[in-house]
């Protein structure tokens, strides 16, 4: 018998970001399947608030990310808007910030380590 879990994105109980140790400021999590402890895979749904700007990090592993809302800037410069699917590799490092807030549902594949 399989398991199944249903959630709908109107109904989630979003928590403090605290995936790095302290809460980041303007950032919060609502796990689905996300688990550190089982090496950083899984599934969650962040929300960046306006302003917000995600700590400097490197992924370990794959991060993938689909923008359900919003836009969020990389370093870089680079914009990902509404309905951009979005593949950072292993060793990528960056840190990205939103003007007016944002909406992810990001797949994770390895803890990211902060810098």
């Amino acid at each position: 018998m399989s398991k199944r879990l249903i959630k709908n994105i109107e109904d989630l109980n979003f928590m403090p970001f605290d995936n790095y140790g302290k809460p980041v400021e303007g950032m919060s999590w609502h796990k689905i399947s996300y688990d550190k402890n089982n090496g950083g895979f899984g599934t969650y749904i962040l929300k960046m608030d306006p302003g917000a700007k995600s700590l400097p990090h490197v992924h370990q592993g794959y991060e993938e990310f689909y923008v359900i809302d919003g836009e969020l800037q990389d370093a870089d410069g680079k914009i990902f808007k509404k309905g951009d699917f979005v593949t950072f590799e292993p060793g990528t490092e960056h840190n990205s910030h939103t003007k007016n807030g944002c909406l992810l549902i990001v797949f994770m594949r390895g803890i990211n380590k902060s810098i």
